[in-house]
């Protein structure tokens, strides 16, 4: 009796220093539940445990944490509602046997998959303001020992401080990262975009731009329309020594290609026409800094070799002018085209190619990054609520998931859009589903019927790579936007958030007529 007693405050300490330990950080939400995973699998003395949380887009189970023999193995694994996880979520009760392989709620299928056995369970669920947001499973006692009723009670306790650590870390988090936008555009300047991002794939990206920036080599950003081309440049030049030098933007479609020269290269006086005086191009002036040369594919090919001589010797002469102009610029190059098949064909000099794709980028479109679609809505909500005079505090639960689950063909570009349309015809408190006004076209894009056979009819083809099932999509849904809008080009291009004359080259190039 006197060692149970003793055991029982031993494991009261444990407790309070580790409530004390959850509540006096909560940088790290991901370490914090590590910690309390780890601590609960000490005092209960188990081999593994897990913490799923539910997933917004399906309600099916992720492990956000995975300890024991098969940790990491597990992690790949999505937990099915038919399960005694997915039993914990729907009854929101908690859950003890040392029997599981007898219990009818037990899943096996990840247990045939790692040949890890589980003999006894404890399941409990993670509530916040009384909904389950997650499951906390412990497996497997020491010495083949049964679970009890105390290791249950010290696992719900800890459940509850669990899911009050976690809340508290997710808002302190959230905080943490509406201070570094502001502080990021306050450092940007009103001359740069501020840049927001959270998915692990984007970190790795910025990752690299703060390698590449260490040097003066070109780069080369490739991606869809909309996934903001631009704002990587942008932080290329600003995380490097040429950061205090001007960063100088052009764009290669939308000057007319027989002045594109001029601009890029300058003119004296007398050169053609209209050239009534000398006039600096752009790569005069980012002398010292970097010029950001968007849509680089549009390049007329008969620019292609200056724009090459100036990468390779940092030397050219204005139109018109024999007198050679040395600079020194870096050069940072964006696209959404395939540079490589335009090489191939001959629309693209191979040589440039390669002297630009020294350091390349590519972004990933919104749709594979969509753990950052509340942290734009958020931040193009609170952009564009003070510009309209509106105090919106968010987005109804209907809104929330349309944004998620749409596809955003025009990706961060075509999200701003539909924010600031919400905000200007929506009313306070909240951002409606109908605010959105996303397309009825995608709806029946995605809609699951239509992608199914959409899918089959793919899958029927003899050509399946992917380059064939995009460029199909593309058509179907390029077609279904030019219905929509009675085929006028101009409206088409305005909804897919493209140029006039790149939506009559892709109806061209994909074999579209009405």
């Amino acid at each position: 009796m006197h060692e149970t007693s003793t055991v029982s405050i031993e494991k009261l300490k444990a407790l309070i220093e580790l409530n004390i330990r959850m509540n006096s950080n909560y940088g790290d939400s991901h370490a914090l539940l590590v910690s309390i995973l780890e601590s609960v699998m000490y005092m209960v003395k188990c081999e593994s445990s897990s913490l799923l949380l539910v997933r917004d887009e399906d309600g099916l189970l992720r492990f956000e944490i995975a300890l024991g023999p098969k940790g990491e193995e597990v992690k790949q694994f999505i937990v099915d509602r038919n399960s005694i996880a997915g039993w914990v979520v729907e009854n929101n009760k908690s859950f003890i046997s040392n029997k599981v392989s007898e219990d009818s709620r037990f899943n096996n299928q990840i247990q045939n998959k790692t040949s890890y056995v589980t003999r006894n369970m404890i399941a409990i669920p993670m509530r916040i303001k009384g909904e389950c947001i997650g499951v906390i499973e412990l497996l497997n006692k020491h010495n083949n020992e049964d679970f009890t009723d105390e290791d249950l009670l010290i696992l719900e306790l800890l459940g509850e401080q669990a899911a009050i650590c976690y809340q508290n870390s997710k808002k302190y988090n959230q905080n943490e990262e509406q201070l570094h936008i502001l502080k990021n555009a306050v450092n940007s300047g009103k001359d740069y975009h501020t840049f927001v991002a959270k998915n692990p794939a984007i970190m790795n990206l910025l990752q690299n731009i703060d390698e590449a920036s260490l040097t003066n080599s070109s780069v080369l950003i490739t991606g869809e329309s909309g996934v903001g081309k631009e704002l990587f440049a942008e932080q290329v030049h600003l995380r490097s020594s040429r950061n205090g030098k001007p960063f100088v933007r052009v764009s290669c479609a939308s000057l007319n290609p027989s002045l594109l020269e001029s601009e890029l290269f300058g003119h004296v006086k007398g050169a053609y026409t209209d050239a009534v005086s000398n006039r600096k191009g752009r790569f005069e002036m980012a002398d010292g800094g970097t010029i950001f040369l968007d849509e680089i594919g549009e390049l007329p090919y008969s620019l292609q070799s200056k724009l090459l001589r100036v990468l390779q010797e940092k030397k050219f002469e204005r139109v018109g002018s024999s007198e050679t102009i040395s600079v020194d610029v870096r050069i940072i190059a964006a696209t959404n085209r395939n540079l490589e098949q335009m090489v191939q064909e001959g629309t693209f000099r191979g040589d440039l190619y390669f002297r630009l794709n020294v350091l390349p980028l590519n972004i990933p479109p919104l749709r594979e990054r969509k753990d950052e679609i509340s942290i734009f809505s958020n931040f193009f909500l609170e952009k564009f609520k003070s510009e309209v005079h509106k105090e919106f505090l968010g987005f109804t639960e209907q809104a929330s998931k349309a944004l998620y689950s749409y596809m955003w063909p025009g990706n961060i570009r075509e999200l701003e859009n539909t924010i600031e349309r919400a905000c200007i015809v929506g009313h306070p408190p909240l951002i409606q589903f109908a605010d959105l006004r996303l397309p009825e076209v995608n709806a029946k894009v995605v809609s699951s019927t239509t992608a199914n056979e959409f899918s089959k009819d793919l899958l029927s083809k003899e050509d399946k790579t992917l380059k064939s099932a995009l460029n199909a999509f593309k058509k179907y849904y390029i077609t279904n936007i030019l219905d929509e809008c009675n085929w006028n080009q101009t409206q088409a291009a305005k909804i897919l958030d493209i140029q006039r004359t790149y939506v009559s080259k892709l109806m061209l190039e994909l074999g579209i007529k009405k």
